[in-house]
């Protein structure tokens, strides 16, 4: 009879909150690498990090306005040549036509009240965070959104 090797396999939702943090490291942003994965069923839809727009030249490169300003971070979010990951990873479902309602979201950090507003009406029924975020108004609308968020710690 063989013997078993005793071998840890992640759950779901620590495998793809790990995929978050690999996708985190393309983040070009000086400030806050983010990392985002879109799942349903298992099944990862889309991806994405906080950075310039594709094309523009990224703030790695060419510094950050809002740092420069000493800008707390989860304001004057306006002042952001980035998009968030969350944004991205929206706009990366959307440009290859993957539909996002009932999917979960994976991100490593609390959405932004942006992101929060364009997460429920992208249908997003849940959304799994491993870090927090200084925004309580977003938390509240996902509350009230009925989204449910989860924070896992590693």
């Amino acid at each position: 009879m063989k013997k078993k090797k005793n071998h840890h396999r992640p759950s779901w939702d620590a495998y793809f909150l790990e995929m978050a943090g690999l996708v985190s490291r393309r983040s070009t942003c000086l400030r806050r690498k983010v990392g985002a994965v879109l799942v349903k069923d298992k099944k990862i839809l889309a991806t994405g990090y906080n950075g310039a727009p594709s094309g523009l030249r990224h703030c790695i490169d060419i510094g950050c306005l809002r740092q420069k300003l000493k800008i707390p971070s989860g304001e004057r979010q306006e002042l952001c040549k980035g998009l968030h990951a969350e944004q991205n990873v929206l706009v990366q479902a959307a440009l290859y036509g993957v539909t996002t309602r009932d999917s979960t979201l994976y991100v490593t950090n609390q959405p932004c009240i942006i992101c929060a507003k364009m997460l429920i009406n992208a249908g997003i029924k849940e959304i799994v965070i491993s870090e927090g975020y200084p925004d309580k108004m977003a938390m509240e609308l996902l509350k009230e959104a009925k989204i449910r968020v989860r924070k896992i710690t590693k």
